[in-house]
């Protein structure tokens, strides 16, 4: 039985970057598998070393072992890159440090959205819950400025054509609040830049407040509040690896 897997399936689980980007990488002949510089399409086993910049990998069979993810509770004002050029804070400065691998983001928030952001040191999980494949539901509350109509409702349930793709939201609720501090919770299954404020203005509604409260299997826990962040438990991990089996089969 070949134990042996794919070079740039191994990084990228391990948190480097997308395969795309570790080809790349491989190409510019950064990686070494025992002493040699890799090449594309090398198949590596659990007991090949593996250097990355110089940087020893952990062994494979512990990185499949010690899968992590942390829920973030991200505020308003931090971005999601690892660093910013202007010198703001990002949401990867709060995180712990770990010694082998990386954090990977599941996904983005912009800077003006609150909320629930996972991380994880599998960037194989990453990338399969964030492919557009995934239709993985993400929850959000959002506070509206406008008179809220039915139609309006209607027409963001229905979908609506923005930047050439078809937005809509599969449940809109309703919450709490009235004149320009109305809440509602909506659900889409796509995570596209800014597409829950620009779904609302569409309708001619501004959004003066949005917080992401789930992603998939995953709600936000009330004790962990803003900048703070929660590692998930083993059972918390496995209804996401089994969201993300779900939306590759």
């Amino acid at each position: 039985m070949d134990n042996t897997e794919k070079l740039q399936k191994v990084l990228a689980r391990a948190g480097f970057g997308s395969r795309r980007e570790v080809e790349n990488w491989i190409a510019a002949g950064r990686i070494k598998v025992n002493g040699k510089i890799a090449e594309i399409g090398e198949r590596v086993s659990d007991e090949d070393l593996i250097v990355v910049d110089g940087k020893k990998l952990a062994p494979q069979k512990k990185i499949k072992e010690e899968r992590r993810v942390l829920l973030y509770n991200k505020p308003e004002d931090e971005i999601c890159s690892r660093k910013d050029p202007e010198g703001r804070p990002t949401v990867f400065d709060r995180l712990p440090p770990i010694k082998h691998g990386r954090w990977v983001s599941i996904g983005r928030l912009d800077i003006n959205t609150s909320g629930l952001l996972l991380f994880t040191t599998d960037g194989e999980l990453a990338n399969k819950l964030t492919h557009p494949s995934s239709q993985i539901e993400r929850e959000y509350a959002v506070r509206v400025m406008g008179e809220v109509k039915p139609e309006m409702i209607q027409a963001m349930h229905k979908g609506v054509v923005i930047d050439g793709h078809l937005c809509r939201f599969t449940d809109i609720q309703y919450y709490a609040g009235e004149g320009i501090n109305q809440w509602y919770h909506v659900v889409l299954m796509e995570g596209r830049n800014r597409e829950v404020r620009k779904l609302w203005e569409s309708q001619g509604l501004k959004v003066s407040r949005l917080k992401r409260v789930r992603f998939g299997p995953i709600f936000i826990p009330s004790e962990v509040t803003r900048g703070k962040f929660q590692e998930l438990k083993k059972q918390e991990i496995d209804k996401l690896l089994k969201a993300a089996e779900a939306s590759s089969e």
